[in-house]
C-alpha cells in the first residue's frame, strides 16, 4: 500500500522519533510511506477552545494537503488528531456552511487511521513480535488516551499489540480509563484541576512498579512525563510506535528518564 503519514504538530516538533518509528513499522511490513508536504496543524486546539471560524483555514489546509496526494490510506500516531480529522473537520465545515469543504474533509477522514487501528483492522497485525519483530524487555504499563477511547473507539487494540511484543512485561494500570488531565488548553485554563488529575494518574502508574508508561498520544505522554519528572520519578514515557519499532537488533533502550530510541537520544 501507499500510505500517507500525518505526523501531527507535537510529534513533528517534540517527538520526531515517534514519526520515524511509525515509518519503520510500515516499511518493515513492505508498504511505501509518503509525506504530504503541505500538512501542518489539524486545528484540534482551535476547535476544542471554541474558535470555530479560526479553525476553518487550518482545516482547509489539512484537507488540501491530503486530498491532492496520491495514497491509499493516511496514518497518524495520535488518536486525538485522527479524531479531529474524522469528526471535527466535517463538523466545522458543516457549521460554517461550506459544503465543498465538508465533502472533502469527510473523504480525507474516511481514509485516515490511527496507528493501531491501521495495523490491526487494515494490515492484519495481531502479533507484534511475530509480524513486526518487536522486542522490548521492560516492565510497561499502558495509558489509553481519552480521544482514542471515546471518539475513535479503539478499544484494546493498542494494549493487545503491546502485549504481543517479545520480552515485554505488561502491568495493568489502575483506573486506566481516567483522563490524565491534559486535554490540550484545558491543562492551562484549569491548571489546578488538571494537576490534581495528573497526580492521580502518576500515583497509579507508580503503583504498578513499571519502569515505563506507554501510550498512543504524544500529548498525553508529554503531560504524564512532565508530572513524573517533577516528582523525581525514574519512570519514563514512550509512544506505542517506538515500542513496536524496537527490535533485538535496534532496541529502544530505557535508562532512567532518557530514552535511546532507534539510535537517537531524546528526553
Amino acid at each position: 500500500m501507499r500510505i500517507a503519514l500525518f505526523a501531527t504538530c507535537i510529534v513533528d516538533a517534540m517527538y520526531p522519533a515517534t514519526a520515524r518509528a511509525t515509518v519503520k513499522i510500515l516499511e518493515r511490513l513492505g508498504h511505501e510511506v509518503v509525506f504530504p508536504s503541505g500538512q501542518a496543524c489539524c486545528g484540534q486546539m482551535h476547535v476544542n477552545s471554541g474558535y470555530i471560524k479560526e479553525a476553518v483555514p487550518v482545516i482547509a489546509n489539512h484537507v488540501n494537503a491530503f486530498d491532492t496526494e496520491d495514497y491509499d490510506v493516511a496514518i497518524a500516531p495520535s488518536g486525538s488528531c485522527v479524531a479531529s480529522v474524522k469528526h471535527q473537520h466535517p463538523m466545522v465545515a458543516r457549521a460554517c456552511g461550506d459544503k465543498d469543504l465538508e465533502a472533502r474533509a469527510t473523504a480525507v477522514g474516511a481514509k485516515t487511521y490511527e496507528l493501531s487501528e491501521l495495523l490491526v483492522d487494515v494490515l492484519g497485525v495481531t502479533d507484534a513480535g511475530a509480524q513486526l519483530g518487536s522486542y522490548f524487555p521492560h516492565r510497561v504499563t499502558y495509558h489509553p488516551s481519552c480521544h482514542g477511547m471515546r471518539l475513535l473507539r479503539l478499544g484494546d487494540r493498542q494494549s493487545r499489540l503491546l502485549a504481543t511484543v517479545q520480552g515485554i512485561d505488561m502491568a495493568e494500570l489502575p483506573e486506566a480509563d481516567q483522563c490524565c488531565g491534559f486535554g490540550g488548553t484545558f491543562s492551562m485554563k484549569n491548571a489546578d484541576v488538571s494537576s490534581a488529575m495528573l497526580e492521580d494518574k502518576t500515583a497509579n502508574i507508580a503503583s504498578t512498579g513499571a519502569s515505563l508508561c506507554a501510550g498512543g498520544d504524544a500529548s498525553c505522554l508529554m503531560h504524564i512525563g512532565g508530572g513524573l519528572s517533577r516528582q523525581g520519578s525514574d519512570v519514563a514515557t514512550l509512544h506505542l510506535a517506538e515500542i513496536l519499532a524496537s527490535t533485538v537488533e535496534e532496541p529502544a533502550a530505557v535508562s532512567g528518564d532518557v530514552l535511546v530510541s532507534i539510535g537517537k537520544a531524546t528526553r
